[in-house]
C-alpha cells in the first residue's frame, strides 16, 4: 500500500512538471545532438563505457543538454548524484558532500558526483575546500556554464578537469525532440487527440536556436492554450504565437568570437557576413565604439594604401558612432562595413612598419647619416678636433652634403636616406596601391642612376 500511495504521488509530481522536465532523457540512446563527444569511438561515451570518469566541465549554450548529460554519466556509472547551484550553494554544504562521499568510499560504497550549475560562479573558498578531494577522485565533480570556462572559471579547477563543448542542437534535431515529445504518451502528449504541422514545428526548430528546451516549452504552451474538450491543432500561427523573441546569446567568448568572424568576413570581402555579426554584436548589446574601433584598425591593417580613403571613412564613422549613439549608429556601421568589405586590399603598410621595428628591436642600430641629422643641433668634428656645424660641413665636403629635393627639376635625388640596404614597403597591384607601385618602381629607378652619375 505504501509503495501504491509512493507511485501514486510521484506520478502527480511528474504531471504538474513542465513538458522539457519530464522529456529529459534517461540514457544516452534517448539524447539528441552532442554526437561529436558522444558518437562512437568519441572520448566521453569511451570515458563512460571504461567507467574511468574523471571531474567535467561542460559548457555550451542554454538547452543543449548539459544538466542532462550529468545525470546520464551519474546513471551509466552508478555513482550518487548530487547537484547544487554554485552561485547558492556554501562551504558548509560542500563539506557535508565530501564528508559523505569520503565515508561512502571508505566503507566500500558508491562514489559521489557533484553537479555545479553556473560553475563560473564558484568562489575561492568554495574552491578551495573541494580541490584536493577532486584531485585525489574522493569526489568527482561535474560543473556546467554558458560561459567559455577558459575565461569565466579558476584556472585551477580547470587545470583538474576535462573541458567538453555541447553545440546548439540543429533544426533536424529539435525536430526529433519535439516528435518525441508529441508521440510518448507517458511522459509527452501521446494521450491526446493532438496533431502538429510540419511547418509549426519548423518555426520551433529555428525559432529556439538550437535550444531544446525552448522549443519543449513553446509546444506545452501551444497545447495547454488550446481549447479544451475538441482536437487540437497547431499550425504556423500557433507556433509562432508560443515562442517569445529569441534572445541573443551572447556571454564572453561570443564577443571575442563575433568580433573575430566580423573582421575575417570583410578582410575576406564578403559584405553580407560582416553585417550579419555587426548585426549579431548589435543585438547582444555590444557597445558600437568597439565595433568602429575594430573597423578603423582593419582600414589600415588590411586595406591600407589599396585604398586611402578607407582609413578616412572609418575616422568619419567613428566620429559620427560618437555623436550619434544607438539605434543610428547601426547605419554608420553597415555604411563603413559594406564599403571596407568591398575595398581592394593590402596589407603592405602594416608588413612595412612590423618588419622595420623588428629591425630596430633585433638589429644593430643604424646611425643617422651626417647629412640627414638636424644641422643646428648636430655638432661634429673637424681634423683639428674642433666642433663645426652640419652647414659649415656642407661647404667643405660636397659628399655629405644633404642634397634638397626640391632643388631636382623631377623631385627625386640620388641620396640614401638609410645608410644600408633595406625594403620594408612592398606594394601590391590592388587598388590605388599599384599606382603608388609603379610610382615606387620610377623613384627607385630614378635614384639607381643620379647615384650612378655621382663622382
Amino acid at each position: 500500500m505504501a509503495d501504491l500511495w509512493a507511485n501514486r504521488r510521484a506520478e502527480a509530481r511528474r504531471q504538474h512538471e513542465p513538458l522539457a522536465v519530464r522529456m529529459r532523457p534517461n540514457s544516452l540512446d534517448e539524447l539528441v545532438g552532442q554526437t561529436h563527444i558522444l558518437g562512437p569511438g568519441k572520448l566521453l561515451r569511451r570515458m563512460l563505457a571504461a567507467d574511468s570518469m574523471t571531474s567535467l566541465i561542460l559548457h555550451g549554450p542554454p538547452g543543449t543538454g548539459k544538466t542532462t548529460l550529468a545525470r546520464i554519466i551519474a546513471n551509466c556509472t552508478k555513482r550518487t548524484f548530487v547537484t547544487e547551484n554554485a552561485a547558492s550553494v556554501g562551504v558548509k554544504r560542500i563539506r557535508e558532500i565530501i564528508d559523505t562521499s569520503v565515508r561512502s568510499v571508505e566503507s566500500g560504497g558508491e562514489r559521489t558526483i557533484l553537479f555545479l550549475d553556473e560553475i563560473h560562479r564558484f568562489s575561492k573558498s568554495q574552491q578551495d575546500v573541494l580541490l584536493g578531494d577532486v584531485e585525489r577522485g574522493l569526489i568527482t565533480l561535474i560543473g556546467a556554464t554558458t560561459e567559455n570556462p577558459l575565461f569565466a572559471c579558476n584556472s585551477a579547477l580547470v587545470s583538474r578537469s576535462t573541458l567538453f563543448r555541447l553545440e546548439p542542437l540543429s533544426e533536424g534535431e529539435i525536430i526529433r525532440v519535439l516528435e518525441r515529445a508529441i508521440a510518448e504518451p507517458e511522459r509527452g502528449f501521446g494521450r491526446l487527440d493532438l496533431h502538429v504541422d510540419d511547418e509549426a514545428l519548423r518555426v520551433w526548430a529555428i525559432k529556439s536556436d538550437g535550444d531544446a528546451r525552448r522549443a519543449l516549452t513553446a509546444l506545452e504552451v501551444a497545447v495547454l492554450s488550446a481549447p479544451s474538450g475538441e482536437p487540437i491543432r497547431i499550425g504556423r500561427i500557433e507556433a509562432e504565437e508560443s515562442i517569445q523573441q529569441k534572445a541573443a546569446v551572447y556571454a564572453d567568448d561570443e564577443h571575442y568570437d563575433s568580433a573575430s568572424a566580423m573582421i575575417k568576413s570583410v578582410r575576406g570581402s564578403d559584405p553580407d557576413a560582416a553585417v550579419h555579426w555587426i548585426a549579431r554584436m548589435l543585438e547582444g548589446g555590444e557597445d558600437p565604439r568597439f565595433i568602429v574601433r575594430r573597423l578603423a584598425i582593419l582600414a589600415s591593417e588590411d586595406i591600407g594604401n589599396a585604398d586611402p580613403q578607407a582609413m578616412v571613412l572609418a575616422a568619419s564613422a567613428w566620429t559620427l558612432i560618437e555623436r550619434i549613439g544607438m539605434p543610428e549608429a547601426r547605419i554608420t556601421l553597415g555604411h563603413l562595413a559594406t564599403y571596407l568589405a568591398l575595398a581592394p586590399k593590402s596589407n603592405a603598410a602594416y608588413r612595412a612598419i612590423d618588419a622595420a621595428l623588428a629591425d630596430v628591436r633585433e638589429g644593430r642600430t643604424i646611425p643617422v647619416p651626417m647629412y640627414l641629422r638636424d644641422p643646428n643641433s648636430s655638432p661634429t668634428a673637424d681634423d683639428s678636433g674642433q666642433g663645426i656645424t652640419m652647414r659649415d660641413r656642407r661647404a667643405h665636403n660636397a659628399e655629405d652634403r644633404y642634397h634638397y629635393s626640391h632643388n631636382e627639376s623631377d623631385g627625386v635625388t640620388g641620396q640614401d636616406y638609410l645608410g644600408v640596404a633595406k625594403t620594408y614597403y612592398q606594394p601590391t597591384d590592388h587598388g590605388f596601391e599599384a599606382e603608388l607601385a609603379e610610382r615606387l618602381r620610377e623613384i627607385k629607378a630614378l635614384r639607381s642612376s643620379k647615384q650612378d652619375r655621382q663622382p
